[in-house]
This record gives structure tokens, sequence and C-alpha cells, in this order.
């Protein structure tokens, strides 16, 4: 499936996408996000084959992202919903839905699906806000730092940044 592993990288995004695996993957988390749950109806819904599918379907439960739930005994049959760490992956869907929606990725006629507030009824839209005040953070007021679990490639990676921001000072 993928010809270089992610794993034992210090990157909180390489690890997710060692979990997910590929954009196949990622078509049937959303998939998934939106209630289909059974093999035939995830194939029709992506259009892949049936060999990527099943290969998929065991990479994402092999992660834990997904779980196999039996509904019927014979012929055995089983259906697939996200665990608690697959509904952390609807922000990640949500966030390509929004990109893809800006860039207008599926042509000029809109979005092809909407986020609602089923409660309001009113769009929704992921936004960085400041985890002590609420207050919404444009991107271009990030600022990357050094965490806990930092080593010396993304210590690297934190001293090209500066350098960079620096010059466009």
């Amino acid at each position: 499936m993928r010809s270089k592993s992610f794993d034992g990288m210090a990157c909180s995004i390489a690890g997710v996408l060692e979990a997910i695996g590929d954009r196949w993957a990622v078509l049937i988390l959303r998939d998934l996000s939106l209630g289909l749950r059974r093999y035939e109806d995830l194939r029709r819904s992506t259009g892949v084959t049936n060999a990527t599918l099943s290969d998929r379907l065991k990479h994402l439960e092999d992660n834990e992202l997904i779980e196999r739930q039996r509904y019927q005994v014979n012929p055995e049959r089983y259906e697939y919903v996200l665990t608690r760490k697959g509904r952390d992956t609807i922000l990640l869907l949500q966030a390509l839905a929004q990109v893809g929606d800006k860039w207008a990725v599926s042509g000029n006629a809109g979005p092809p699906l909407e986020f609602v507030n089923r409660k309001t009824g009113n769009a929704v839209k992921l936004a960085m806000v400041d985890k002590e005040t609420g207050q919404r953070i444009r991107t271009e007021d990030l600022s990357p730092q050094e965490g806990p679990g930092a080593d010396e490639l993304v210590r690297w990676r934190l001293t090209h940044f500066r350098k960079e921001h620096a010059r466009k000072i």
C-alpha cells in the first residue's frame, strides 16, 4: 500500500497519515462518517476495486480506526463502524472538505456536501482558536514551537521556520 513507513517519526501528522494509510482510506472514512457501513455500499460509493477496499478496511481495522460488527450469521457478513479514534478523523475530513470547497475542486456549482449544526441548521466550519481564550486565530498568526516530544529533526525544521519568518519581517 505504501512505499515507506512513517512509523517512529516524531510527527503527529505523519502518525495520523500512517494510521489512515492513503487516499482510498480517507474516502472510506468519509463514507463511514456519513453512515455507510456495508462493504458493497463502500465499494459503490468509492468505486474502488474489491482488493483495494479489502486491504484498506483491514489497514483501518489494524490501526483501530474502524471495527467490524457481524450483522448476519449464515452466511457470515460484517459491517464497519468508526471507533472513537476513527471518529476523531471527522475533523480531518471536515478540514479537507472546507479546503476543497474554497478551491472549488468540484466545480462552480458549489459544495457537493454541506455541514450544518443539527440543532440550529446553521452552516459550520472549522477554525483555529486560542486554546485559553477561545478567540479565533488567523493562519498568519500561527507560530510553531517545540513540544515535549520534539526530536532533533523537529528542532531543525523549527530553525528553518524561524529563519524564513525573520526574512519576511
